[in-house]
Formats: C-alpha cells, structure tokens, sequence
C-alpha cells in the first residue's frame, strides 16, 4: 500500500522491499500498519488553497532519511512493516505544502548539517521523540532569539516566592478544571469519578482561596486530585482482536493505574507497562515538543522553569506551562482508545516488562494529539 499524504507534490516513490523470516507473523503486522497509516491520514486537517501547510510531518521507522538536493529537501520515510512502499517527499523553498512541524518517532536514519541550515532558513522545526516518550532533542525552526523583556519575566517570577506561588497556583487551578472537563466526558459515572471530580472542584476552590506559604503545599493539592484522577480511570475498557490468534496480558482488557510494573518497588510513571499509559507517554512527549518549539520561537528560555526546577537542561518552563495541557491530551487519548479495536500486533513487549507502541501506531497517536 502506497502512503497517501498532502505533504508531497504526488512524488511517491516505491523502492526496494526488505525481507523477514518471519511472513505470517509480517502479514498480520503488515495488516495492523496500514490500518493506522489511513487513520492517521483521515486525521490530516484540510488548509486554504493559500495557506501554508498546519500539518506536521511524521516520520517513523527505519532507514528515514532527509538530505538537500539541488536546492530541494529530498526526505525518506522510514520502513515500519513488510510489505511496504517507501514513501518520499520533495519540498522546494517557500513551498506551501512544507510543513511547520517535523516529527522523527524513534527508528533510525540519517540527515546532514545542509538538512539543518535548510530547515532553519525555512522555519521548520525538527524534533525527535523516543519510543520511551521523551524528547530526544529539539531544534527550533526559527532558532532562539532570546526575548529580554520574557527572560526578565521569568527570572524576576522565580525569585519572587509570591509570584512564583501565585503563578504555580493559577496554572494548576487551570490543569484542574481541564480535568474535570475530561472526566466528564470521556470517562463514565462511578463513585470514584464522583470523588475524583469533587476533589477538583475543592482544589480549585483552595487555590483561589487559600495563601500558600510554600510550593510544597500546592504540589499536595494536585498530587491529591491526579490520584483521584487516576482512579477514576481505573476499569475502562479497552477492545482488542483476535486473540485467540496472538492473545495479550489479562491486565491489558482494562485500565488500572497510571505507575508502571516495570519500574520495581518504585512506582514511576515510565517504561509502561500498560498499553494505555504507553499511549499516554507518548502523546505528552509529542505535546512537550511541539510547545518546547513555540516556547523557544516566542522567545522564553525553555529551561528557566518557575514551578519546576531545571536540572541537566531538562525543559522545566515547558513542563510548567504542559501543566494545563495534560488532561486535553488525556482527552484525546481516551477518545482514541474508545473508538478503536486494538491488536496484539499493535505493541511491542520487552524483557523488563515495558509496552511500547509499534511506529504505526505511535505516528496515529502523534497524529490525533496533533489535531486536537
């Protein structure tokens, strides 16, 4: 099956097939692959005839290559399944179907300094996300042009404990009432949704009220509500296929908790062990890359945090401001869940325990946290 996308000028080119041992098992992955690439490309927002392109491109798999020729971005998308057509796009400068986003999904490939030089001079942002769910790296399209008035903001809030509280409790006032809104409708009437939702509601209420002395006493508050939040979820239903053919762990038929058994006595929320939680690490790492980007763009130091500390250049201000974020990319998580019938071929099982979502899929998910 030939990739159908409105990124390239009707440029698909086919190229050599690799080969498996394995044919029954590459059929049925085979299957679940296309399955997700025309998912993801009925999710593609339609554009003005004048408009550049809202898209973002999503590359995914192996052997992804992007390379400058003759003045032209010549990308390679990577191979994900057997059988497959290579798919191959073509951008010229100022080309309105160039994307403004691309988005590499773990896989592997290569790409030269000119790529980099001809993205920056193009304003296309690059960013890389590994099958973990964490973003690997980010370069801004529009490269950082620091903002001195928004530095100064950021320092000045930090170091100012009022504001800085002021400023925590505002954004997880917000991260609150999104949640309710998810809970409400995307999950279905329980007692623990009826808990989870007064919970929000009082916390909401003890942040417009209340005078917190201290950051610690606000991360108790929402600490509180996600836990309930959490709960909430536990026991909806997620559909699978054919497993009498290829079955799947008995915890996968339904949502327990968001910590991970993969992670030993400490509960953590990486290396899933849940395919919804591994949905869910992917969609918040695409969501962190595409707001790291406009972050840099509008001219904020991405690693200057006011509620979250930086440490090893992690982008703490990008993880404040996705506070709020987080249960709208939940949203579009469980609504994708809810309308999908999922096969084991979807997700991959590694010896530690952990789930990881085969490229197909995670470029569906990128794809519909995208166009949310």
């Amino acid at each position: 099956m030939l990739l159908e996308t409105p990124f390239a000028h009707g440029e698909i080119e086919a190229q050599p097939q690799f080969s498996t041992v394995n044919l029954k098992e590459s059929d049925h992955w085979a299957e679940r692959s296309d399955f997700w690439i025309e998912d993801a490309a009925a999710r593609i927002k339609s554009r003005r005839k004048r408009e550049r392109n809202p898209n973002p491109l999503i590359l995914c798999g192996h052997g992804v290559s992007l390379r400058v020729e003759n003045g032209a971005l010549v990308i390679r998308d990577g191979f994900t399944h057997y059988p497959q057509e290579q798919a191959r796009f073509r951008f010229f400068p100022s080309d309105l179907d160039l994307p403004t986003r691309i988005l590499l999904l773990d896989g592997s490939g290569t790409l030269s300094f000119d790529v980099l030089s001809w993205l920056a001079e193009q304003g296309v942002a690059l960013a890389r996300v590994s099958w973990t769910g964490e973003v690997a790296t980010v370069a801004s399209g529009t490269g950082y042009a620091a903002d001195r008035d928004k530095l100064r903001w950021q320092q000045e809030t930090r170091a100012d404990d009022g504001k800085r509280i002021s400023f925590a409790a505002e954004l997880i006032g917000k991260k609150l009432a999104a949640s309710i809104k998810t809970l409400e409708r995307h999950v279905p009437e329980s007692d623990g949704r009826a808990i989870a939702l007064a919970k929000a509601q009082l916390g909401i209420e003890r942040l417009r009220r209340e005078r917190f002395s201290d950051m610690s006493a606000i991360f108790a508050v929402e600490g509180e509500c996600a836990a309930a939040y959490f709960a909430a979820w536990r026991g909806l239903p997620i559909s699978w296929k054919a497993l009498g053919r290829r079955p799947v762990p008995s915890d996968w038929h339904r949502y327990g908790a968001r910590s991970s058994t993969a992670t030993g006595v400490r509960a953590k929320n990486r290396n899933a062990s849940h395919p919804l939680n591994a949905m869910l690490n992917y969609a918040y790492a695409v969501k962190l890359a595409a707001m790291k980007i406009e972050t840099i763009a509008q001219g904020y130091d991405p690693t200057f945090g006011i509620m979250h500390n930086g440490y090893r250049d992690n982008p703490a201000f990008v993880l404040d401001l996705i506070e709020p974020e987080r249960p709208r990319v939940d949203a579009a998580i469980l609504a994708f869940v809810e309308t999908r019938t999922f096969a084991a071929a979807d997700f991959i099982i590694l010896p530690n325990g952990s789930c990881r979502l085969t490229p197909q899929l995670a470029r569906a998910v990128a794809t519909a946290v995208m166009a949310g």
